[in-house]
């Protein structure tokens, strides 16, 4: 690399997305569901009026050695550990930012850029 100008150019923008992440306190892998079901009593109203299922139930589903685990969030609990799911999500974000910026940087400064 003979200039060093177009390398440069990019480093303001992986500082700021790098400061971002550093940022982030806590994270939680997996997905969130908010769902309404039906039960297992068949004269139940939940079975014809799909505005009288039970619930809301909050399920968090993610994977630990391979396997899937689900865990029933009470309204309090989703509550309090939203913040850390939302996190996840802007984490992904972030270095998927960040590794555009930095490919744009090695094209640049390498003379790839088309």
């Amino acid at each position: 690399m003979t200039d060093n100008k177009p390398f440069v150019a990019w480093a303001a923008t992986r500082r700021g997305l790098a400061d971002a992440i550093g940022e982030i306190d806590a994270v939680l892998p997996g997905s969130v569901v908010t769902r309404r079901m039906s039960c297992g009593k068949t004269n139940c109203a939940c079975h014809t009026d799909p505005d009288r299922r039970h619930g809301p139930y909050h399920q968090w589903t993610r994977t630990v050695d391979g396997k899937t685990v689900t865990r029933y969030l009470t309204q309090d609990q989703l509550d309090r550990w939203q913040p850390w799911f939302d996190n996840t999500r802007r984490l992904r974000e972030l270095i998927a930012n960040l590794e555009t910026a930095s490919v744009h940087a090695i094209e640049d400064a390498e003379g790839w850029a088309t």
